[in-house]
């Protein structure tokens, strides 16, 4: 058959088997939104901003593993959607992002709507393409859709000039099955020679610890690490990321380890002698001043990106290749020459964790007469929906809260933004997750100052009967600033307290939705199992909080892992 470029954009997307297109429309891409018009079969959600329907795209692939796809027109859609794709880069979130361009004629002349949209993307992109013939249209987006979902995962952009989507020019169609790229070859398996090293280790370790992270809920390795966890009996800590790819109430695991880590968790990594990371990126967050970082340990590094390993840290035994299939071969070694004895050998070390554990790092009081606790808003959560909760995040104290005390028992339950650390990703990566998964219960849990950065999205919530329910823990304050300022800057809180709030309730009124208040800690749980008992409408919870609450632990800058500052609350008496 012979079809149009824009024709060709649509026809590509559906023998992806791409759901939703997450968009908004523009002069350069309107050849594309006709042809979207005419053909159908691909679900177009419009957003109200480009950064959100690359966020939305973002949570979409976050909650499913597949590929999410946006489309934006030249100029300043391509520079809004930047956020969003530079935050699905740093997570190595899978997404195929659509720009429309100038006419080729015009290229290269300040045209109207024009940006050089490839160099502006090229730092925060895995790959990308600017489309100018017709003829390789096809081929291009399923290359760019090969390259976001193969090896470690990320957004590619494909740039394509008004006059290649022209409907007046037809051309053959055929889309390429297979891809081969002679300078792209992912690694599938790794070295065995690599992985019996590593498994030597682990057999002679008295301290093991295993350290997770985003990588293996990327990787769909969640069952394969859960298994080597069980067989081997070690501790296992994740980073912000991984959170979900081992239980959070399993027993073995110490909970979130880096900057507002458990004391257990960072503590064990500080004495570990093997440390086996596992889809881990060795993040500044996670590792403190490098050269404390486990003085004692002999690592092991498994990541599918080559350029990962001994980037911020050098390791002992590197190993490449998809943490799924590293991990059932290491699963295999262990078994064939662990003896029955070796649970019995890491008694001491479990037995300085249980020490550990009984400082209680996270405990905190909620007097019934105060102010609500953040931390007693987020375990109030926990208990209403039981673990049964897609739950989006934005980024600040009501993030790391979220992270400390609602624990993932599965895999990609959990979405939020890591390494760029964006605010306002929260409520549109919700859009993606509700959309991905309409029977399920969604939340976005915020704070006052992020959620006012992507608010309008309400109005897409209403056009599209989501039935989200947004978790707003306000405390006047953009509360992580407000906490460095307290605690380096003597208490000076530059620009960090918000003087012109919105009626949050009338807001969320006003797009059509619920919204309610709650005060008093004695109302929360009450009014949280009203509005998830509401399963057709999106409801908006304005949780006021406690405005001085802290985010403890805290590992500062230039620190150790064993040099936390814990809550003021815990005496050196329980420490010592």
């Amino acid at each position: 058959m012979e079809l149009s470029g824009g024709e060709i954009v649509v026809q590509a997307l559906l023998d992806e088997g791409v759901e939703y297109v997450f968009g908004y429309p523009g002069g350069s891409v309107l050849h594309i939104y006709d042809a979207l018009f005419n053909k159908g079969g691909v679900k177009h959600i419009l957003v109200r901003h480009e950064q959100a329907a690359a966020h939305a795209a973002d949570g979409y692939a976050r909650s499913t593993g597949k590929c999410g796809v946006c489309l934006v027109t030249s100029g300043p859609g391509a520079t809004n959607a930047v956020t969003g794709i530079a935050t699905a880069y740093m997570d190595s979130v899978p997404m195929v992002v659509l720009t429309g361009q100038v006419p080729t004629p015009f290229i290269g002349s300040d045209a109207f709507q024009e940006v050089d949209t490839v160099g502006i993307t090229r730092p925060c992109v895995k790959h990308n393409f600017l489309v100018k013939d017709v003829r390789d249209l096809a081929e291009t987006i399923r290359k760019a859709f090969y390259i976001a979902t193969t090896g470690r995962p990320g957004p590619v952009v494909v740039d394509i000039p008004k006059d290649v989507t022209d409907p007046n020019v037809k051309v053959p169609y055929t889309y390429p099955k297979d891809v081969k790229l002679r300078s792209y070859s992912p690694v599938e398996r790794g070295h065995l020679g690599q992985i019996r090293r590593a498994v030597d280790l682990m057999l002679e370790a008295k301290r093991p610890i295993f350290y997770t992270g985003g990588g293996v809920v990327l990787g769909e390795g969640s069952a394969e690490l859960r298994a080597l966890v069980q067989a081997t009996g070690f501790p296992v800590t994740s980073t912000l990321m991984g959170l979900g790819a081992v239980p959070g109430t399993d027993t073995q695991f110490l909970g979130m380890l880096g900057m507002h880590g458990t004391y257990e968790a960072n503590m064990a990594m500080h004495e570990t002698d093997v440390l086996i990371a596992v889809g881990a990126r060795f993040d500044d967050r996670v590792t403190g001043k490098i050269e404390h970082f486990c003085p004692h340990a002999k690592i092991v590094h498994i990541d599918v990106d080559p350029s990962s390993i001994s980037k911020n840290v050098k390791v002992d035994v590197p190993i490449v290749g998809q943490v799924a299939s590293v991990l059932a071969d290491m699963l295999r070694l262990y078994q064939e020459q662990a003896t029955s004895q070796r649970a019995s050998q890491l008694a001491d070390w479990w037995a300085k964790i249980a020490e550990w554990r009984r400082v209680e790092c996270l405990r905190y009081d909620q007097d019934p007469a105060a102010a609500i606790k953040p931390q007693f808003a987020v375990e109030t959560l926990y208990k209403v929906t039981q673990g049964e909760l897609y739950l989006a995040s934005d980024v600040g104290q009501h993030q790391m809260f979220a992270a400390q005390f609602y624990p993932f028992d599965e895999p990609r339950r959990w979405i939020n933004s890591g390494g760029l650390g964006t605010m306002g990703f929260g409520l549109p990566a919700a859009i993606g997750a509700q959309l991905a998964h309409p029977e399920a219960q969604v939340a976005c849990i915020s704070g006052d100052a992020s959620i006012l950065m992507c608010i309008q999205e309400l109005a897409t919530c209403l056009q599209y009967s989501l039935p989200i329910k947004v978790v707003l823990l306000n405390n006047g304050y953009m509360g992580m600033v407000r906490q460095w300022q307290e605690l380096f800057y003597e208490s000076r809180y530059s620009q960090s307290y918000v003087d012109a709030l919105p009626d949050f309730v009338k807001l969320a009124e006003s797009f059509g939705h619920v919204g309610m208040r709650v005060e008093r800690p004695g109302d929360l749980e009450g009014a949280m199992r009203d509005a998830f008992a509401m399963k057709d409408r999106f409801v908006f919870m304005d949780v006021l909080v406690d405005p001085t609450e802290n985010v403890y632990p805290m590992i500062v800058a230039g620190k150790g892992h064993h040099e936390m500052q814990l809550s003021p609350g815990l005496s050196d008496r329980e420490l010592s």
